[in-house]
């Protein structure tokens, strides 16, 4: 399927699917199991200029659309490399979003282009144990410490699932800047910053603590402990106490884009399926004869090809500015849905063997299962569409 792509969107898939076919499912299995940051891989998106498609041209990127930079993580993920691949570059794309629209002119300058050449690792900090999907409810604190606008903030709190933080330099962080019970709304009086997790480190102030977890152990999870760390005014992104309008920002192109990574899960999970099915003989045939086998494998293709036309729709409709709500989150829904389906029916293709890491398919199984929960669970948007598309009553 092509969703009437561009010539040049054509070109931008070739490439990313050849560049990725330098990193074959066995680079990505030996990266899983030692849990290694899969360096050479990101350096070689580095060198290719891939990183900072949709930053814009005038801080070293492409300026590109969201559809280019979905386009790009689905082959990625179709190229075997799944979750680990993408969220290695994923919040380079996404994560800095903010910066791009929100973001100081100093700011942009001394952060997208090292992001985009790949000398900078950013992460992501939002969400916290006690919080979980109610961003409104997060703890960490960041507090004036002396007078006027330029007084430095003294950051206190506890983040967690922050992907990447071990490889990172830099934290895109939200804290309450005022008390929740002090605002009008509870989404008032929240802000990001941009916060320096190196610096952190060597003074003491951040503390790391990997989380041990089921998939995707490539690229690391952590528990990012602050204690006292100093931030400078003007790393603060945007307005004090916007901060929750500016994340809002992010939502769709970030739903948008992992349904896109589910669906090149799916897409590998199927091909190796596929395969399997046209080379293993039982009985004195293919196993893939039987339609037991096949119609399975069949029903997970057709999924995926309609999940993808939701996706391509809510980039499109991102990309010229129009409303997208609806679609981002279809899109997500759909894509992780059949994603899922298409590796768990690869696993139930390849039998006992579906269990054995040779195969691969364990892995996109497990991979694929993290975009049911994240950016945002299953159940979560089924709760926006009931409240936004159908106007029943809010249920949270």
């Amino acid at each position: 399927m092509d969703f009437a792509l561009t010539e040049d969107q054509q070109t931008l898939r070739k490439a990313v699917r050849d560049l990725a076919a330098r990193f074959p499912d066995e680079y990505w299995a030996e990266r899983d199991a030692r849990g290694e940051f899969p360096r050479e891989f990101y350096d070689a998106f580095a060198q290719g200029g891939w990183l900072g498609i949709a930053i814009p041209e005038q801080y070293g990127g492409g300026g590109l659309g969201i559809l280019e930079a979905s386009l790009l993580l689905e082959e990625v993920a179709a190229s075997g490399a799944g979750m680990n691949g993408c969220s290695a570059m994923h919040l380079t794309i996404f994560g800095l979003n903010t910066i791009v629209k929100h973001g100081s002119e100093e700011l942009r300058r001394e952060i997208l282009p090292a992001a985009a050449d790949g000398s900078l690792h950013v992460c992501f900090g939002v969400t916290e144990p006690d919080a979980g999907t109610d961003t409104t409810r997060i703890s960490t604190f960041a507090r004036r410490d002396g007078a006027g606008d330029d007084a430095d903030y003294v950051i206190r709190g506890r983040k967690v699932w922050i992907t990447k933080a071990g490889d990172s330099q830099k934290m895109v962080l939200i804290a309450r800047t005022t008390p929740r019970d002090e605002v009008a709304k509870p989404t008032d009086g929240m802000s990001l910053f941009l916060v320096d997790l190196d610096s952190g480190r060597d003074a003491g102030t951040v503390q790391l603590r990997p989380i041990p977890k089921m998939g995707r152990n490539a690229v690391a999870s952590f528990e990012v402990l602050l204690d006292d760390l100093r931030v400078p005014a003007r790393a603060r992104v945007g307005e004090e106490g916007e901060g929750f309008r500016y994340l809002l920002d992010g939502l769709n192109p970030e739903r948008i884009l992992l349904a896109h990574e589910a669906l090149g899960i799916g897409r590998a999970a199927i091909r190796r399926a596929a395969r399997y099915a046209r080379e293993r003989v039982v009985f004195g045939r293919p196993i893939g004869q039987n339609q037991g086998v096949a119609f399975p494998l069949a029903e997970a293709v057709t999924r995926l090809d309609a999940a993808e036309l939701m996706a391509r729709q809510a980039a499109w409709r991102y990309d010229r500015g129009l409303p997208c709500g609806r679609e981002a989150n279809m899109a997500k829904w759909l894509c992780a849905d059949a994603g899922f389906q298409a590796a768990d029916q690869a696993i139930q293709t390849h039998g006992g063997m579906g269990y054995a890491r040779e195969y691969h398919v364990e892995r996109y199984f497990r991979e694929a299962r993290i975009l049911r929960l994240a950016p945002v669970s299953q159940e979560m948007v089924l709760n926006y569409v009931a409240q936004h598309v159908l106007d029943l009553p809010r249920s949270y």
